[in-house]
């Protein structure tokens, strides 16, 4: 299928269609993909609209080689120091553009699989931890490096690699800000599978694929129920469980999956 190119408001952050998948790359490797504030602007945009732009799920990726090393601390004159407007603006003003980012990519309503090769480190480790799936190749290299760079953790990795890692694991590679390899990352378990550079597009467009293929609207309040539940307690998440069902049951979906199974054959949906 013929890629659609989808807009992406930056020179270096492209947005591609193939389908129901959307791959949204950062492309500044003379950088390794370290992102001005311009840049982050447009990524929080991109995925504030890629939720409701019919696509199922999104690649979130980096290229030349590298996923993300962050912020650029240099910064481009104009851009470092700027809200998205060009404008001069205050560090806390900056520090709220990366956060509306995360959550952006946290939120969207898409399922999204961040594909890592490289560097992925500071706020570029930040930006696959919000990615609900991360699959990266075994030249991967992820670090919390904030410390090394005398500073404390930014773009939600306090609450995210917590989550993923518990805080005990967080606080050793928070303190250490040591690298770790792609392997080390998945024995951790801060990134679903490792597979080597060569496979690392095959294995994500077939994770990517098959979320695709499921029901939309389904997967979707899977997404929000998961969220909720690392803050809810039980009653609260069979509340909204409750809910979802609730909408599921009478949506075409639903209806096509048994259909689909009375008739064993595989369902065919089309988020209704």
């Amino acid at each position: 299928m013929t890629q659609e190119v989808v807009p992406s408001y930056h020179p270096n952050i492209r947005a591609a269609r193939d389908g129901f998948v959307v791959t949204v790359t950062i492309d500044r490797p003379e950088s390794r993909n370290a992102c001005t504030g311009d840049m982050w602007v447009a990524l929080g945009r991109i995925f504030r609209e890629v939720g409701h732009s019919g696509a199922r799920a999104v690649i979130l990726t980096g290229a030349g080689g590298n996923f993300c090393t962050g912020a650029d601390l240099g910064g481009t004159r104009g851009e470092s120091s700027s809200n998205g407007s060009g404008a001069p603006s205050h560090n806390l003003d900056n520090m709220r553009v990366l956060a509306d980012v995360v959550l952006a990519v946290h939120d969207c309503p898409v399922p999204v699989v961040a594909k890592v090769d490289g560097l992925c480190v500071g706020a570029g480790l930040g930006l696959a931890l919000a990615a609900d799936l991360t699959w990266c190749a075994d030249t991967a290299r992820f670090s919390l490096i904030f410390a090394r760079r005398g500073l404390s953790l930014d773009f939600g990795t306090s609450w995210l690699l917590r989550q993923r890692i518990g805080v005990h694991r967080a606080k050793e590679l928070a303190y250490t800000a040591r690298m770790l390899s792609g392997t080390q990352a998945a024995e951790i378990g801060f990134v679903n599978a490792v597979v080597p550079a060569a496979g690392l597009d095959a294995a994500v467009h077939e994770i990517a694929g098959a979320i695709a293929a499921g029901p939309p609207v389904a997967l979707s309040m899977t997404k929000r129920e998961l969220a909720a539940a690392g803050t809810s307690s039980l009653a609260q998440a069979l509340e909204v469980e409750g809910l979802a069902q609730t909408v599921n049951v009478h949506t075409r979906d639903m209806r096509e999956a048994l259909t689909a199974y009375a008739e064993r054959r595989p369902p065919v949906f089309e988020g209704h």
